[in-house]
């Protein structure tokens, strides 16, 4: 499973990286959190508003850091 946190690096980015790795504990699955901060890779994914949270391909949050428990229902 790949998981990427789509923005610049700014706090609520952080935030957002940090909840999917407790997310992947949470739900006691193995996966990789990548950090993706270039702004043309990022559009490809047709966000508006960062921070973004991607997993396996498939953009499932924008523009909000949801809770590490909301993350898990994504997995």
């Amino acid at each position: 499973m790949i998981i990427k946190v789509l923005g610049p690096g700014c706090k609520n980015c952080q935030n957002l990286e940090k909840n999917a790795k407790e997310a992947l504990v949470l739900a006691g699955k193995e996966g990789e959190v990548q950090k993706v901060t270039d702004m043309m890779e990022i559009q490809k994914y047709g966000i508006m508003s960062t921070p973004g949270l991607v997993i396996d391909e498939k953009v499932v949050v924008s523009g909000r850091v949801p809770k590490a428990k909301e993350i898990v229902t994504f997995l």
